[in-house]
């Protein structure tokens, strides 16, 4: 079986797929890597590298799509754009796809894949069960945006984060309140707790308050009643627009009180919360950062706006929206190796092999023999 990885195409995207590390591990399960040339450069990863580990390298994208029989992409364009006609074109019916695709998103690309003739499987519908740990890439990903998040807070600050007692006299540290305490949250605490910051953190899950005690944060009590605000998945559910409100009034003092507030709260498929509104904006310090992580679905704070800086009130306010591309050696690093995993779970005896009642494969499944099979992603395309 050979497997071929093809440049990124979106705007931005310096990630591989697939990293030579990776080679002989597939190679030693029977499948082939083949990789379109110059793919891997922006990430640190020459050509050379993976000759050396015994990937093909081609000279065209065109090459490594015609004996491809499966494309490991790290996402996909959105339908309709440029670089999105141009990923669609660059499959062929009977192909098979592993990629971050968005069907919840832009269930389009799903119809899209389908009518190719694509067998598309989604790294962001794999199930948060124990078996899959190791093949989820968007724990891998949301690791590093909470990295890079608290990064981003301290060079646009204008204080330092620990507090230092110097002959000059003592600096207070900054204080960080980060809305939302998932993987990336998590990873921003520790990020900011390491940097001397003090801590705190609010998530509508009361699970996580054990998780952020242990990680070095106070636990924000807000005495709200979100009843079963965790899906099987792990993840947020949405709340009604009443109880959004409620939950703005309570944060606002918080938020007055911090010096950089990190939001992380994000929905699968849907609009993000608004969990800071303008008028708390203009309650935080002249100087104070916002860095939100749910930029890219419409963010958690009234005032973003996706890929700028926003100068409000004083404030600062960031709108990344993909942090992981901005470190792309250690992100390309891990999920080859969610991709690697997840390909010797599919693989056998050099075939792909799609067992649906295996629910990591039925999960991550959305495009099949030209149709849209993942229940969820059908019905959002409205077939």
């Amino acid at each position: 079986m050979i497997a071929g990885v093809l440049s990124e195409t979106l705007p931005g995207e310096r990630r591989v797929a697939l990293t030579p590390a990776v080679v002989p591990p597939l190679s030693k399960a029977g499948i082939s890597v083949v990789i379109q040339s110059g793919a891997g450069v922006s990430a640190g990863y020459p050509d050379e590298a993976f000759a050396e580990k015994g990937a093909k390298v081609a000279a065209t994208a065109a090459e490594v799509v015609a004996g491809a029989d499966l494309l490991v992409r790290v996402r996909l364009s959105p339908p309709g754009t440029p670089a999105g006609d141009a990923d669609l074109a660059l499959t062929r019916s009977g192909q098979a796809l592993i990629a971050f695709v968005d069907p919840l998103g832009e269930p389009a690309l799903a119809t899209a894949l389908a009518g190719r003739g694509v067998t598309a499987l989604s790294m962001e519908l794999m199930p948060r069960i124990t078996r899959a740990q190791s093949m989820d890439a968007l724990s891998s990903m949301a690791t590093i945006a909470g990295y890079k998040a608290v990064l981003l807070a301290a060079s646009h600050l204008p204080r330092m984060f620990p507090m230092l007692t110097t002959a000059a006299g003592t600096l207070k540290p900054a204080r960080v309140f980060v809305v939302g305490a998932g993987v990336a949250g998590l990873q921003a605490i520790s990020t900011a707790r390491r940097l001397g910051a003090i801590v705190e953190a609010y998530d509508v899950r009361a699970a996580a308050k054990e998780q952020v005690l242990s990680v070095g944060a106070k636990f924000v009590e807000l005495p709200l009643d979100a009843g079963d605000a965790e899906d099987q998945g792990g993840y947020a559910k949405a709340q009604d627009e009443s109880f959004y409100r409620r939950q703005q009034e309570m944060m606002t003092r918080v938020v007055a009180g911090a010096d950089v507030v990190i939001t992380t709260a994000a929905i699968p498929g849907k609009r993000s919360p608004v969990l800071v509104t303008s008028g708390m904006v203009a309650g935080m310090a002249p100087g104070s950062v916002i860095v939100d992580l749910a930029a890219e679905r419409g963010g958690n704070c009234e005032l973003t706006r996706a890929d700028e800086v926003v100068e409000a009130h004083g404030v600062s306010i960031l709108g990344p929206t993909n942090l992981p591309a901005t470190v792309p050696y250690h992100a390309s690093q891990m999920y080859a190796r969610n991709v690697q995993t997840f390909l010797l779970h599919l693989v056998k005896d050099g075939a792909l092999t799609l067992d649906t009642a295996d629910e990591i494969t039925r999960e991550t499944l959305i495009t099949r023999d030209g149709q849209v099979v993942h229940e969820r992603v059908r019905s959002l395309t409205g077939a």
